[in-house]
């Protein structure tokens, strides 16, 4: 597991077939939708002829992870029914419409990074769900010395990366996180590149990296270089001496040429400096993007090869693999980022994200009169009934009846 401590976790089941084939059920009720399995079947596109065609990208959605935590929440409700508490640290997914669900079953939200005073409320007798993100090392101990019982979700590839991290550490090489250093994953991430008194700074941008190669190139003022990556480094890192020998990590859901970028940058200034013979006891590097979130990019970017006059990404704010959809959409076209359905109000007016100033804002004439064509696609936390709520709507704005595009069977078993 993720902590060297000595307690070990209580042993819960929660994947028995019984309780699994009553999850299995609800998940459906709630996320599924029939009409995207109708498109989906029929090359991911629908059309309505001289109106509008509909495309999806070949990959969006739920992965494999989201789907995992998502059943072990439900399964954690089933197996520990009422009165007894079920925390959950932070969110499970970054979807609100999932989290809302997830508290409508009783389940408990606290802070990701809970305060002294939210660990002291718990006792052995709860149980603590770690999301798909994971959770920083000391956070889990505590909860590990309180005897609850904890239902871990994390993620898989996020795992892969904390291997990686811990191996750093354990060499005296210091992390490069490629990532968000706010972001719940980042900061669990960043905790475990500490295991073995090791050392860790979170790069987010090709600027900021630029700014690494330069110290590790050329030294400079290291006062003011602690003061730019202020937040994202662990505490007594030192640039002349942990930059000495680096390796690259990253969030896993950031963008794969980026973190590419990243990886490239950083391995041709520790060249510079080292020479390619001695390059191996200075640089390491490992490809730690999530397999999903790869897929995703790949989908959309193919998808962005077809003419289209504006895309939909769908799915929370505070996703990174969805912000990074919305990023390679603003790059070709139109790109409206929203969380569900209701935020387009009209055919003239959409309520959209604008995530490079964090604020939701207005665009007017957003939805082209004539025959248009629009591509939709969703980050991994999103689930397919709020791409249907989508397509329902686009269908509404420009009046046309579901019927003229899809059999009564998809529209009738779908979630209204």
């Amino acid at each position: 597991m993720t902590s060297s401590v000595s307690t070990k976790p209580k042993k819960i089941n929660l994947r028995r077939p019984d309780v699994m084939k009553e999850v299995q059920a609800e998940v459906v009720t709630h996320y599924r939708s029939s009409l995207v399995e109708y498109i989906r079947a029929h090359e991911n596109r629908v059309v309505v002829p001289g109106r509008m065609t509909v495309r999806l990208a070949k990959q969006f959605g739920f992965c494999y992870g989201v789907e995992r935590a998502i059943d072990l929440a439900y399964a954690a409700r089933k197996v520990f029914p009422n009165p007894t508490r079920i925390f959950l640290l932070g969110e499970i997914i970054h979807n609100p419409e999932v989290n809302e669900q997830i508290e409508m079953m009783g389940i408990l939200a606290i802070s990701s990074r809970p305060s002294m005073e939210e660990l002291e409320d718990l006792t052995s007798e709860d149980v603590v769900i770690i999301p798909a993100f994971g959770t920083e090392v000391g956070t889990r101990q505590i909860i590990q010395e309180k005897g609850c019982v904890i239902v871990d979700t994390t993620c898989g590839d996020v795992m892969s990366v904390w291997k990686r991290v811990k191996q750093y550490s354990k060499d005296r090489v210091t992390s490069i996180i490629h990532g968000k250093a706010w972001h719940e994953e980042t900061k669990a991430t960043s905790s475990q590149a500490t295991a073995y008194s090791g050392h860790y700074l979170v790069t987010f941008t090709l600027e900021e990296t630029d700014r690494i190669c330069d110290y590790i190139l050329h030294g400079g003022d290291k006062a003011d270089f602690l003061t730019i990556f202020k937040g994202a480094y662990s505490e007594g890192f030192d640039p002349d001496i942990h930059l000495e020998a680096i390796g690259v990590a990253n969030q896993t859901t950031m963008l794969r040429g980026e973190t590419e970028e990243v990886q490239r940058r950083l391995k041709e200034a520790m060249e510079q400096k080292y020479g390619t013979k001695d390059l191996g006891n200075h640089f390491r590097y490992f490809d730690t993007i999530c397999s999903a979130t790869q897929d995703r990019q790949d989908a959309l970017e193919k998808l962005l090869t077809v003419p289209m006059d504006l895309l939909v990404v769908v799915g929370g704010y505070n996703s990174s693999n969805t912000s990074h959809l919305a990023e390679m959409g603003e790059a070709c076209l139109p790109t409206y980022f929203i969380k569900n359905a209701a935020m387009m109000e009209s055919c003239e007016t959409i309520k959209h994200f604008n995530q490079h100033r964090q604020i939701e804002e207005f665009t007017s004439d957003w939805l082209p009169e004539g025959n248009i064509t629009i591509g939709i696609t969703a980050g991994a936390s999103c689930p397919n009934n709020l791409i249907e709520e989508t397509i329902r709507r686009l269908f509404d704005l420009k009046m046309i009846p579901l019927e003229d595009a899809f059999p009564k069977e998809a529209i009738g078993l779908s979630k209204q």
